[in-house]
């Protein structure tokens, strides 16, 4: 195993948490359930504010950066197979993982922008997210993910997002992605493990 591979994150880890959802009864309504999705999430995040700090520090290079991102991304955003005999019961796990994948694409976008070009200009992050509920009310998603991509970007450099915006977002892809961001933010201020808790 390489030094990359140990620090940042690794096939086995993601098969971890997946194998944790496959054991637990998921209900996006309860707490335990909901933090056990969050956690898979976070710990995700985490990968990706570990690989942007490493490359701030010229521990990587930009290629070297780009790179672990494109692995780890791999590894997180490919199909789920959970090993679940219940069609029902693994499809509706499937989807929870999957609404976890949606809102992790827009971290690995905005940490590979800020690796590309750097921080975009400074703006309220409020109006970032508006600019994209706008984009997917006109059903331009490409601007929609383009915009938060770009208030990511201003997160990593340590711009806070006030998850209060939310609250006034339809449910779609822009709040599956703020979602993500929120994560971002969490990672780049405490990119701590977050622990694959034993039962």
């Amino acid at each position: 195993m390489t030094e990359a591979e140990e620090t940042y994150y690794t096939e086995e880890r993601w098969q971890n948490w997946l194998s944790r959802v496959e054991e637990e009864e998921l209900d996006p309504e309860n707490e335990d359930s909901a933090r056990l999705l969050l956690n898979l999430q976070d710990d995700a995040a985490i990968a990706v504010a570990k690989i942007v700090s490493a490359y701030e520090e010229d521990r990587l290079d930009d290629e070297e950066a780009i790179e672990e991102l494109e692995r780890v991304r791999t590894i997180v955003l490919s199909e789920p197979e959970l090993d679940i005999e219940d069609d029902a019961a693994r499809e509706d796990k499937e989807m929870l993982v999957d609404g976890v994948q949606t809102s992790l694409v827009c971290v690995f976008y905005a940490a590979e922008e800020y690796i590309v070009a750097g921080a975009a200009e400074e703006a309220p992050l409020d109006e970032y997210v508006e600019a994209a509920a706008a984009a997917e009310r006109d059903d331009d998603m490409d601007a929609a993910l383009g915009y938060l991509v770009q208030a990511g970007t201003r997160i990593i450099v340590g711009d806070e997002l006030d998850m209060a915006v939310v609250d006034d977002l339809e449910y779609g892809l822009v709040s599956e992605w703020v979602n993500g961001l929120d994560s971002l933010q969490s990672a780049m201020s405490d990119p701590e493990v977050v622990e694959e808790e034993e039962d």
